[in-house]
């Protein structure tokens, strides 16, 4: 059934240039955006919910970090082949990308790590970016790259990683640390900012 709906949707984007162009754009720039995300949360959020995105960005990178290390060791234990390497014949990548194993998707582990994180201390962008998390796991299937499979373990692995960084000793630990580079950050900009 994997292979089927992997087939099916890379079928769909290769007769739909409209839909798969745009798609693969944005698979494309994804690790860019999350990354852009969450250094805006590090430095750009004004007044009052400063040190709430602070220790937000903090949490999402500690997620995607610890979530990323379980991935590599799970890739290497399986070593499933993407669809467009076991499926040559009928499945194309729309993207550029190495023979390595698929499972888990680390893009989807990534995302969805970086998107609950941020989610469980600011609702409103962490279900915006969760909503982005997905859109960048099914392009991923659309374009040949995973199974639906990867990536559904992928969103598992990388949500149950931020849920992880909630736990109260660890969220003890990740504030202490997003608090220490808050003020670190807000004495540097201090120092090169005139007036």
């Amino acid at each position: 059934m994997d292979y089927q709906i992997a087939h099916a949707l890379d079928r769909f984007s290769a007769h739909h240039d409209g839909f798969e162009d745009p798609l693969r754009a944005y698979v494309g720039a994804s690790e860019v955006l999350f990354a852009v995300v969450v250094i805006a949360l590090l430095l750009l959020v004004p007044g009052t919910r400063r040190s709430l995105a602070r220790r937000a960005a903090v949490a999402a990178f500690a997620a995607a970090g610890v979530a990323l290390f379980i991935a590599h060791f799970v890739s290497s234990a399986v070593d499933r082949p993407r669809p467009f390497v076991a499926h040559a014949a009928t499945i194309h990548p729309f993207l550029a990308h190495a023979a390595d194993p698929s499972f888990p998707s680390d893009h989807a582990t990534a995302a969805f790590a970086i998107a609950t994180a941020v989610a469980l201390r600011l609702r409103m962008p962490g279900l915006v970016l969760i909503a982005f998390a997905t859109l960048l796991a099914c392009g991923r299937v659309f374009l040949g790259l995973h199974y639906p499979s990867d990536v559904i373990a992928g969103a598992a692995l990388g949500a149950a990683a931020a849920v992880a960084m909630c736990l109260p000793p660890v969220r003890r630990v990740t504030d202490r640390v997003a608090d220490a580079l808050g003020d670190a950050l807000d004495t540097g900009l201090r120092r090169v900012t005139p007036g």
